[in-house]
């Protein structure tokens, strides 16, 4: 069976109004995760990647750099279990 399992990010930095969330979205799914991103009232983006981990890693690779006009200071990840609870990958408000 794959090595399924789920992160819990925050993004900080300039990552809202450069469009990370739409970036997030569409990274997100060309690599077949399942889950959400928004953004936070204290400038941050949230999001929920879930999926096989080697995927979950690639993504978390890619947030850390983000789209263009985006600079990206810390990542945090919080690697939890695999639920299986989403349907598609979201942008959520």
């Amino acid at each position: 069976m794959a090595d399924l399992a789920r992160a819990q990010v925050l993004i900080s930095g300039r990552v809202q109004g450069v469009f990370y969330r739409a970036y997030t979205r569409d990274q997100a799914r060309a690599r077949g995760l399942k889950g959400w991103v928004r953004n936070l009232p204290d400038g941050r983006v949230a999001a929920v990647f879930e999926g096989q981990r080697s995927s979950i890693e690639d993504m978390l690779a890619w947030c850390r750099q983000g789209p263009p006009y985006a600079m990206v200071e810390d990542v945090q990840v919080e690697w939890q279990p695999y639920r299986g609870d989403l349907q598609d990958f979201r942008i959520t408000y």
